[in-house]
């Protein structure tokens, strides 16, 4: 328990230290998040009995670092959405191409879906959460950071994981989806979701970055993707027989334990903040 709460208030003191100092610090704490997450994913599905398996989870940690910083730098320096240029990913897809050919896997292929789940999972959705932290594009000053943006979808994302295990370890007897989680109930996730759409109410209050309609859809939003997010890394943990994706945060799992139904949500929120009048592009 003591290494729990110890691991818990650095864990806090990071994210906000990350989010508030400066949209610099707001990269170099996603970066690493983005990083570190992609470590453990890919600890979880190479084959470990392949030869090259340290280089290919260095390659995907270094990808998932140097993109998410692309992604980011693009968004909080010049404002605006991402060119679509599809020979970026036909050229990375080229070069990791090269890199299977020369490798000697017995499946390449699988290794290369991989490399790119990595992307899809883990980095784009925090590439959106840029998107979300800056004002519409195209007006003046889009390149202004507003970190109570990101922090407040966090505080949605953290109240709805939280309390769903405290109702559910009280009053849980029925359950959500036992195949992939057998801990999970309905009581505990309608539990969650009443907590988070009235921290979603209270943060309309104090929190001017989006509307009242706005915060309501994105607390909506969390507890429905929020759980859904939380069962596929389960899904994926259940598939290779683990408990936790690494041992980053003692007492509390890997990181992509902490951030699995963040990266889930982000995507939804983010099309939810762009049909609901922010001007996202």
């Amino acid at each position: 328990m003591q290494q729990r709460v110890i691991t818990a208030v650095f864990f806090a003191a990071a994210m906000l230290a990350g989010v508030f100092i400066s949209k610099e610090t707001f990269i170099a704490l996603f970066a690493l998040v983005a990083a570190g997450s992609a470590w453990e994913y890919s600890g979880l599905v190479f084959d470990a009995a392949e030869r090259g398996i340290l280089l290919r989870r260095v390659v995907t940690t270094v990808l998932s670092a140097a993109v998410f910083g692309f992604g980011a730098a693009h968004q909080l320096y010049y404002g605006g959405p991402l060119e679509t240029n599809w020979a970026y990913p036909a050229i990375g897809f080229g070069i990791l191409a090269l890199g299977e050919l020369f490798g000697g896997s017995h499946r390449p292929f699988d290794n290369l879906g991989r490399y790119f789940v990595a992307l899809l999972y883990i980095v784009l959705p925090l590439v959106l959460l840029c998107d979300i932290a800056m004002l519409p594009a195209g007006v003046p000053g889009a390149q202004v950071y507003f970190p109570w943006r990101v922090m407040g979808l966090l505080f949605l994302i953290w109240t709805n994981d939280t309390m769903a295990y405290f109702v559910g370890s009280k009053l849980g007897k029925n359950k959500l989806f036992e195949r992939i989680s057998p801990k999970k109930t309905w009581e505990g996730s309608i539990g969650g979701a009443l907590f988070t759409l009235a921290m979603a109410l209270g943060l309309s209050y104090v929190l001017p970055e989006f509307n009242r309609t706005q915060w309501l859809a994105l607390g909506a939003t969390a507890a429905v993707f929020g759980t859904l997010g939380d069962l596929v890394e389960s899904m994926l943990k259940r598939s290779l027989a683990i408990k936790d994706s690494g041992s980053l945060l003692p007492g509390h799992g890997g990181l992509l334990d902490r951030f699995d139904a963040f990266f889930f949500y982000l995507p939804f929120a983010w099309l939810i903040l762009k049909y609901l009048s922010l001007d996202l592009v």
